[in-house]
């Protein structure tokens, strides 16, 4: 099967079958050992690079149950459903929780595994429990959010269960009581800007689930590509963190480059840092480089495009490998991929 719409860099591959599963009781009926292996569970498809045709059986869970509103604090969502129709439906219920991470590509089974996060939240900080087929007891289960080893974009689900379980639902916990995250990447600043346009400013009033919504949708299509229209598969690399005597030394390079005063972006994470990968990647010269038909993003160097809509894989791994060797030279950190390769 071609796999092109399937996949948000929009790699033209193919899979050998593709299996989608619309209600948890098909699972338990799949003979998994009758299908070509391997068998791959993707979902949306937007956080992934396939680097050729696919040998065995991509699994796409479709379950998109999603519970009439009710008032609940606490809501079971299909794997399957997109995960900002779950923003959205929050947003406008007032309920807090997932507003900062709006307009982030992809579904909600694919939320839990990932960890997905942005602008100071991440999803395990919202998800109580992940419900699952375990392919190897063959029933189904539910694992706390507190067993999935949630860290920065990863899980036990991508680690040492992976291939193991297959997610058919996730509940998440929202709140009542405001619970505004503002102070990462300009949130609070753009937050500002917008109220003001409206002739009004940050209040208990105007301090809405809604209204942070909105101000995450205005920063992210600023400086994303919408997949839609370029190919991509969301941020290429993760931020790394590092000793503070190493960013010492970053800060040292840093100033030789462009002046005495100058001051590296960062964030503290207990006693390391955070440095944006996206701030080295533009150091190095790479904004906006091409490598056949892929590119690095000129409004967020941290992101990779299929710019020309035939961009091959071997381009887009080309280019990531350009830029891991160029900035291990110039700053001795080596970055890890966000994105999954196939």
């Amino acid at each position: 099967m071609d796999l092109s719409s399937r996949n948000t860099f929009g790699m033209k591959v193919h899979c050998r079958l593709f299996v989608e599963i619309t209600e948890e009781s098909d699972l338990p009926e799949l003979d998994f050992d009758s299908l070509p292996q391997p068998v791959f569970v993707m979902g949306g498809g937007s956080n992934l690079l396939f680097t050729g045709d696919f040998p065995g059986t991509v699994l796409h869970v479709a379950i998109d149950s999603f519970p009439a509103a009710d008032g609940s604090r606490k809501l079971r969502l299909g794997a399957g459903v997109v995960f900002d129709d779950f923003c959205a439906w929050a947003s406008a219920e007032d309920l807090w929780g997932p507003e900062n991470l709006s307009l982030i590509p992809g579904e909600v089974g694919a939320s839990a595994v990932q960890n997905i996060g942005a602008y100071g939240v991440e999803a395990k900080d919202i998800i109580e429990t992940v419900h699952a087929w375990d392919r190897q007891e063959r029933r189904f289960v539910d694992i706390p959010a507190a067993d999935c080893g949630y860290g920065y974009r990863t899980s036990r689900f991508k680690t040492e269960w992976k291939g193991r379980f297959i997610i058919t639902a996730v509940t998440f916990r929202l709140s009542r009581t405001p619970r505004p995250k503002l102070d990462y990447g300009g949130v609070r600043k753009a937050l500002e800007a917008r109220l003001a346009a409206f002739g009004t400013e940050i209040s208990d009033d105007s301090l809405t689930p809604r209204a942070i919504r909105g101000t995450i949708i205005g920063i992210r299509r600023q400086k994303l590509p919408d997949p839609d229209e370029i190919g991509s598969a969301g941020s290429f690399f993760k931020n790394p963190v590092i000793s503070k005597e190493h960013f010492e030394k970053i800060v040292a390079t840093a100033r030789q480059d462009n002046g005495p005063g100058y001051e590296v972006p960062h964030y503290e994470v207990g006693d390391e840092i955070k440095v944006p990968a996206a701030w080295m990647i533009e150091q190095c010269g790479f904004k906006g480089e091409r490598l056949g038909g892929a590119q690095v993003y000129p409004q967020q160097p941290l992101v990779l495009v299929n710019a020309t809509g035939r961009a091959v894989p071997e381009d887009v791994l080309a280019l990531r490998d350009r830029i891991i060797r160029k900035i291990e030279r110039k700053y001795g950190i080596t970055l890890h991929c966000e994105v999954e390769t196939v």
